[in-house]
C-alpha cells in the first residue's frame, strides 16, 4: 500500500508525530463514549426503534444524529456530543456586540480571552444539562423515536432518569475537554475534529444503505454528485480575494524598514461552516420544543396553529418552506457571523499604526470604506454558496434517493456533511504543513 511521502514526513518528526498520535487517541476515546449506552436505557428497543427511524429520509432525527456521530440517537454517554459547546461558543461570540463587558475582555488579549472561556464552559453545562433532560424526558414519553412507547429500561422512576441525565451532562462536559485537548496538544481544532470523526464513521454504512436501497445506478448517481460537491467546496474554500498593500519606507536610526509590497488574503467564505450550523440547530429548536410539548399531551390538538405548522414544515426537510428558511437563516448567519468577528475599522487602523496603505485608497477612514465594500461582495458569495450547498440535499429527497440524504443536508452525503468534512480536512492539513516547514527551516547558523 502506497503511503503519502507528505505523511510520512510528519509521522519523522518527533515532536509532530506526538501531536497526531494523542488527536487519534482522543478521537478514539470519543468514538469509544459513543458507543456506550447511557444507565437506564432498554438498548434493544433503542436499536429497533433507530432501525424505523433511519429509513425515515425526510426524518428531522437525522439532523442531530449527524453532529453526535450517531450517539444522540443511541442515547450513549456522549449522545449530547460538542452542540452544548459550539451553541454556547457561538453565544459568547455574538454577546460581544451587546454586551460591553465581553467586548472589553475581547480587547485584553490572552487574559480576557481565557475569561470568556470560562464563561463559555459554565454555559455549556448549562445547556447540556437543559437538553438532557429534554432528551430523557423524550425518551421516557416516547417521543424520541417515535412509537409512543418508552424507551427505558421497565421500572425506570425519578432517580433513575436522574441518573441518566447527570451522566449524558459529564458526557458532554468530557467531550467539551477532550476537544480542547486535541486543540492545546494536538493538531487542528479539537471541536471540527471530533464533528469530523463522527461524520467519517458513519459514511461506510450510509453508502452501504444507498447501495441496498437504491441499486448500483442511484449510488454512481450519488457518488458523482459527492464528488462534483467536495471540488466545488475545495475551489471556494481555497478562494480568496488578495488586495495588494504597500508599506511605507521609514527610517530608524542608520536603518531604513518598510518598502515592501504585499497582500492582504481575504477568504470568499469566511465565516466556515459556523452558519450553517447554527442554522440547523436553530431551525431544530421549534421541533424539540413542540415534540416536548405533544409528549406530554394524552390526546395532542394539532388544530393549534403554531403546532401544525412546525409539524407540517419544520419536520419535512424537502418542503419548500424549510428549505427557504433553512437557506435565509444560513445567509442571514453569514453576515452577522463575519460582521462580528472581522472589524474593516481595526484593520485600517493597523494597517495605519504600521505605515501600510492600500494603493489608490488614503489611510483611515477611506480604506476601512473600501475592505468593507469588498467584504461585502465576498460575503454575498460566500453566503450563497453555504446556502446552496446545504440545501442541494433537501431538493434530492424529492427524487427519491434513500440514505443519501437527510435532515437539513445533515446527511452522511448531505451538503452539511461535506463541508464540515473537507472545511476541517483541508485546516487540519495546513496546520500540519505549516509546522513541518517550521521544523525544516534551518537558518543562516545550521
Amino acid at each position: 500500500m502506497h503511503v503519502p511521502t507528505g505523511f510520512l514526513a510528519a509521522l519523522r518528526d518527533p515532536d509532530l508525530r506526538k501531536k497526531i498520535l494523542f488527536t487519534l487517541g482522543m478521537v478514539i476515546l470519543y468514538r469509544i463514549g459513543a458507543q456506550i449506552p447511557t444507565p437506564g436505557v432498554d438498548y434493544n428497543l433503542v436499536s429497533a426503534r433507530l432501525d424505523a427511524v433511519t429509513q425515515d429520509q425526510s426524518s428531522v432525527y437525522n439532523l442531530i444524529n449527524l453532529f453526535s456521530g450517531g450517539a444522540l440517537l443511541q442515547i450513549a454517554v456522549f449522545g449530547i456530543g460538542i452542540m452544548p459547546y459550539i451553541t454556547s461558543s457561538i453565544i459568547v461570540q455574538l454577546l460581544t456586540v451587546v454586551i460591553p463587558h465581553f467586548e472589553q475582555l475581547k480587547k485584553e488579549g490572552q487574559t480576557g480571552q481565557a475569561k470568556m472561556t470560562q464563561y463559555t464552559r459554565y454555559l455549556t453545562v448549562a445547556l447540556a444539562l437543559l437538553q438532557s433532560a429534554g432528551i430523557v424526558a423524550m425518551a421516557d414519553r416516547g417521543a424520541l423515536l417515535g412509537g409512543g412507547q418508552s424507551l427505558l429500561v421497565p421500572g425506570a422512576g425519578i432517580w433513575d432518569m436522574a441518573v441518566m441525565v447527570v451522566v449524558l451532562t459529564a458526557g458532554a462536559v468530557l467531550v467539551m475537554w477532550f476537544g480542547e485537548l486535541i486543540t492545546d496538544r494536538g493538531v487542528g481544532n479539537g471541536m471540527s475534529l471530533l464533528i469530523f470523526a463522527g461524520i467519517a464513521a458513519q459514511m461506510p454504512a450510509s453508502g452501504a444503505q444507498v447501495l441496498q436501497q437504491s441499486g448500483g445506478l442511484v449510488f454512481a448517481i450519488v457518488m458523482t454528485v459527492v464528488l462534483l460537491l467536495i471540488i466545488a467546496v475545495i475551489f471556494i474554500e481555497q478562494g480568496q480575494r488578495r488586495i495588494p498593500v504597500q508599506y511605507a519606507k521609514r527610517m530608524v536610526g542608520r536603518r531604513q524598514y518598510g518598502g515592501t509590497s504585499t497582500y492582504l488574503p481575504l477568504k470568499v467564505n469566511q465565516a466556515g461552516v459556523i452558519p450553517v450550523i447554527f442554522a440547523s440547530s436553530l431551525i431544530y429548536v421549534p421541533v424539540l420544543i413542540t415534540q416536548i410539548v405533544l409528549s406530554g399531551q394524552q390526546n395532542p390538538n394539532l388544530d393549534n396553529w403554531w403546532q401544525r405548522n412546525v409539524i407540517q414544515y419544520l419536520q419535512n426537510p424537502s418542503s419548500w418552506q424549510y428549505i427557504l428558511g433553512f437557506f435565509l437563516l444560513i445567509v442571514f448567519f453569514s453576515f452577522f457571523y463575519v460582521s462580528v468577528q472581522y472589524d474593516p475599522n481595526d484593520q485600517a487602523e493597523n494597517m495605519k499604526k504600521y505605515g501600510g496603505f492600500i494603493p489608490g485608497y488614503r489611510p483611515g477612514r477611506p480604506t476601512a470604506e473600501y475592505l468593507g465594500y469588498v467584504i461585502t461582495r465576498l460575503l454575498t458569495v460566500g453566503s450563497l454558496y453555504l446556502g446552496l450547498i446545504a440545501v442541494v440535499p433537501n431538493l434530492a429527497l424529492d427524487l427519491g434517493v434513500g440514505g443519501a440524504t437527510g435532515s437539513s443536508g445533515g446527511g452522511m452525503f448531505g451538503g452539511t456533511a461535506l463541508l464540515i468534512l473537507v472545511s476541517v480536512a483541508l485546516t487540519t492539513v495546513k496546520q500540519i504543513e505549516s509546522q513541518m516547514m517550521q521544523r525544516n527551516y534551518e537558518g543562516f547558523l545550521k
